[in-house]
């Protein structure tokens, strides 16, 4: 646009005489770049505005120890070296060793790790991992519990945190699927058009100027073959790529998905691999009660109540006073007292995801029948002392004494615990049955229990033993040390009350959109901080991402790739349609050692992976090794900082709303309401912008270049006047085009019949592949010129000569004129011969823009049949179409009628009849394809098929 603008500047001067159609044009240009540049750039601004920095995760101030004496300093200010002083609700302002620590003291690290429980601090090391290890600190996790001092090892960029913030900003800039087909599509339109404008200029210069002197001047001949420029380029086609994805991208935010760049819709149409984050993502990340177990009964909590309810002597189920009690009074969480008048679900906690979960569950747990009273089991009791979970014992131990009670006996003060069974069981000697009584612990008690927990864990839940002991009364005046001295004396001969079962639930509307994308052809993989087993019953159990019996480990990938037989390109790695469904499981560790070989195996034969235990940089790497094979177009899901590096390097990123800013910051989308099922949508309307787009780019091509090129070629080649100039063809291509195609961007998914069924689709078909599937092919190429073109054009060309024959110029009175064409040809004077020319080329106007009406209802169904899909009812009604047809005939109107475009542009109107006939040419082009789809349907495999009906 640029360039022809600049040639038509020229044209106006110094090459020709000052003419105001030349400036109208130049203008017109002008106000073309002006309006595209204008519209990019609020898109772009408004894609940048969206997200701008990560300042709320840095802590403001910090306390320190510097000279003897604690102060409060900017928390930049702080340096290595420094003593930081931390206590319960700080934010951690750098990285830190922990010197110091009370006994109770927590770290949330969901933040960094993505996993919500809270992790115990420690003075000596416990892992190698940073993100594992319990005796750092690390920048921008909180301390929920205790207090602690730690000594400052890195700041800043250095930490762990700064890290993974500049891993997930290091990745290069990318092109999105859509921007790549964009510029393969732009880089062959621009080389065609620029060719032949070379040619136009250079065939008038070597050979029009010497043999017809006079036929076109210099500045007139740059001017007709600025057509080549504004034929072949269709400029309403960035307009309508903007626009298509705007209107995708509004039609996601009522779904509460935010797309912070448009490209990037279309990329989750050609999605073949989701990598998806564990906690927060799949599973809700709120721990809760799932199942209570006692020696003879199991239940689940929903059916606590009714149970009970039915029973005639509810007694028989005592057992639950005790457990209630155990999981009210031993439990470190505490209600925000701010939210106690909400409802027990919705009322904030402060404490680690497993008590949240206990003080949640006996809160609303209540039992009249049995005195179960969460409110009245406050009053009752008083906590004497409490030892905190710890990552040494696994277990929490709290000592309760009943007040108002006038006889202190044995049974008035109680010692609780609760914690792992592997270690709790070992001190229990008795148990207690539902009705109360308590029997001494057998070994197939016990056996029943773990067999119990077994079965728990492996569903993904996590397993708690309740127990409890009376004691004696602690005596007043003992020292904190000496009464934990005691507690741990009277750990043993326990009574195990019972066990429960806490899991993080999974977002209701997982499990049934996974199954939507994998019909779709994608597969799904869990990439996850947790633990293998954990992990793995989740995928199994609950969200449906391994399906199969037999999971394969790293020893089975290692075997199949020692044959090292894999493809030559890698981009055939991938599994095929006839291969059966395998799964995998592989740890953190595993990733670290694989070899390029093994990653041949691992994407190209499975279809369920999960991987645990990874780190944010084992995460990324994933990522980019699945993208490196098989044509891969890969999207990550996830929430947490340590998601960061995973969500920037993947084609596209899907943060959650709820989510980290840093995660949100490094994601392509966001879904604010962390609703999952908004995934399968967003992959249905990256397709559906492929698709319009395709058709939008079919419908442009034939008049937007076709037609209007032919115009030129006849001007250069035949000797004729121009039937369609360059105002018409420009003011065409941003007008006439863009308003008819508006309606094809609002296009509803197309179905296709499966037995008599009307079936969408879309989701039913692999995903695109970016590589080979392109936006333009020869198949489109084929239909614009040998197809549609090849019946708009001729009709337009007959037209005009019909009009010239109706005032008697024959058509070789037309054709091979050059310089004949003035004053005095066939009896004319120059005036008649002008305003003939100037109706015609209006006359070739208006058959265009009425002709595309037949390409505009053609392209709108790649499959199926007007009848069967038309725009005025049904499910894929489009009343945008009718608006586009009036929209195109009025600007027709205003351009012919107009009088400052008569002035300027040389416009004029036509004849009535000429209004008529154009009809008949786009039913014709109408009827011709449906043909054509009628053999396309009978016969799929026909060539002149633009695709493939789909086999479903």
């Amino acid at each position: 646009m640029w360039i022809a603008f600049i040639l038509t500047i020229l044209s106006y001067q110094p090459l020709g005489p000052p003419e105001a159609f030349t400036l109208g044009v130049a203008v017109l240009l002008l106000l073309v770049i002006t309006v595209s540049a204008t519209f990019y750039a609020l898109v772009d601004w408004n894609a940048s505005r969206i997200m701008k920095s990560i300042k709320s995760l840095i802590a403001h101030e910090a306390a320190v120890i510097r000279d003897g004496n604690q102060q409060i300093i900017k928390a930049a200010d702080i340096v290595v070296g420094d003593v930081a002083v931390l206590n319960a609700g700080d934010r951690v302002p750098a990285d830190m060793r922990v010197v110091q620590a009370s006994s109770d003291l927590r770290f949330d690290r969901s933040l960094l790790t993505g996993e919500s429980e809270m992790v115990p601090g420690a003075l000596d090391a416990t892992s190698e991992n940073a993100l594992e290890t319990r005796n750092l600190a690390l920048t921008s996790t909180f301390v929920v519990q205790g207090t602690c001092h730690g000594v400052v090892f890195a700041t800043g960029d250095r930490t762990v945190m700064g890290r993974l913030v500049k891993m997930s900003g290091e990745t290069k800039f990318k092109l999105t699927t859509i921007q790549k087909e964009v510029w393969f599509f732009t880089k062959i339109i621009s080389c065609l058009a620029l060719f032949f404008f070379c040619l136009s200029i250079l065939l008038y210069g070597v050979w029009l100027r010497t043999t017809y002197p006079g036929y076109d001047t210099p500045s007139s001949a740059i001017v007709n073959s600025i057509g080549c420029l504004t034929a072949f380029v269709p400029q309403g086609l960035p307009i309508c790529v903007a626009l298509s994805l705007t209107v995708v991208a509004r039609r996601m935010a009522k779904r509460q998905v935010l797309v912070k760049n448009l490209a990037t819709i279309e990329t989750l149409g050609c999605m073949s691999v989701l990598c998806s984050d564990k906690t927060g993502t799949l599973t809700a990340g709120k721990m809760m009660v799932e199942n209570i177990a006692i020696l003879d009964d199991v239940f689940g909590v929903e059916e606590i109540n009714e149970r009970v309810m039915k029973t005639s002597d509810p007694t028989v189920f005592s057992a639950f006073k005790a457990l209630h009690q155990i999981a009210r009074l031993c439990n470190g969480a505490k209600f925000d007292a701010t939210t106690n008048h909400l409802p027990v679900q919705d009322r904030t906690i402060k404490g680690d995801p497993t008590d949240t979960a206990l003080l949640r569950f006996s809160e609303a747990l209540s039992i009249p029948e049995l005195g179960v009273d969460a409110s009245t089991l406050q009053q009752d009791y008083e906590k004497k002392f409490e030892i905190p979970f710890n990552s040494r014992n696994k277990w929490m131990l709290s000592v309760v004494s009943k007040v108002n009670t006038a006889e202190k006996n044995v049974e008035s003060t109680w010692m609780f615990v609760k914690g792992a069974p592997d270690v709790l069981f070992p001190s229990c000697g008795s148990v207690l049955q539902s009705d109360g009584t308590v029997i001494k612990l057998t070994s197939r008690a016990r056996q029943t229990f773990a067999t119990l927990q077994e079965d728990w864990s492996s569903r993904g839940q996590r397993v708690l033993v309740l127990c409890r002991k009376p004691i004696e009364e602690i005596k007043t005046g003992l020292q904190p040390n000496d009464v934990e001295d005691l507690m741990y004396a009277e750990m043993c001969n326990l009574t195990l009350v019972g066990l429960i079962g806490i899991c993080d639930p999974p977002r209701p509307d997982v499990f049934p959109s996974i199954s939507i994308i994998r019909r779709a052809g994608v597969r799904v993989f869990m990439v996850t901080g947790d633990f293998k087993l954990t992990a793995l019953a989740i995928a199994r159990q609950v969200v449906g991402i391994i399906t199969q019996h037999v999971v394969d480990t790293i020893q089975d990938v290692r075997a199949a790739a020692s044959e090292k037989d894999s493809p030559k390109d890698y981009y055939l790695i991938k599994p095929s349609d006839d291969d059966p469904i395998r799964s995998l499981v592989l740890t953190g560790e595993d990733v670290a050692s694989l070899t390029p070989f093994d990653w041949n195996v691992i994407v190209g034969q499975y279809t369920e992976i999960v991987f645990a235990r990874t780190t944010p940089d084992q995460k990324m790497k994933i990522v980019e090794e699945i993208k490196s094979r098989g044509d891969n177009t890969v999207a990550v899901t996830g929430d947490g900082v340590n998601d960061a590096p995973a969500l920037k390097a993947a084609d596209i990123g899907v943060a959650m709303g709820s989510g980290s800013d840093v995660a949100k910051e490094a994601a392509a989308l966001i879904l604010l309401k962390n609703d999952f099922a908004s995934i399968p949508i967003a992959i249905e309307m990256g397709r559906l912008v492929f698709d319009n787009l395709k058709k939008v780019t079919l419908y442009l091509m034939p008049a937007g270049s076709y037609s209007e090129f032919m115009a030129v070629l006849a001007n250069v080649l035949l000797g004729m006047q121009i039937p369609m100039n360059s105002y018409q063809q420009v003011c065409y291509c941003i007008t006439n085009d863009v308003i008819m195609s508006i309606s094809l961007m609002y296009e509803q998914p197309e179905w296709a019949f499966q037995c008599s069924l009307r079936v969408v689709d879309l989701m039913q078909r692999k995903p695109r592949n970016a590589r080979t599937d392109r936006l333009t092919d020869w198949r489109l190429f084929f239909h614009v010129y040998l197809f549609y073109g090849l019946m708009l054009w001729p009709c337009a060309m007959a037209m005009w000569f019909l009009y010239m024959s109706q005032q008697g110029l024959g058509f070789y009175d037309v054709i091979l004129t050059f310089s004949k064409w003035g004053e005095g040809w066939q009896g004319y004077t120059s005036a008649q011969l002008t305003h003939f020319v100037d109706v015609g080329q209006c006359i070739y106007y208006v058959t265009v823009a009425i002709g595309q009406y037949g390409t505009l209802l053609s392209v709108r169904n790649r499959r199926v049949s007007i009848l069967q899909s038309n725009p005025l009812w049904g499910p894929r009604r489009n009343l945008l179409v009718l608006v586009g047809m009036t929209g195109t005939i009025l600007i027709c109107i205003v351009n012919l009628y107009g009088a400052g475009f008569q002035r300027v542009f040389g416009t004029a109107p036509i004849p009535g009849m000429f209004w008529g006939l154009p009809y008949t040419f786009a039913l014709g082009i109408l009827l011709v394809d449906e043909t054509r789809k009628a053999i396309v349907r009978k016969y799929p495999k026909v060539c002149f098929g633009y695709t493939t009906v789909l086999e479903l």
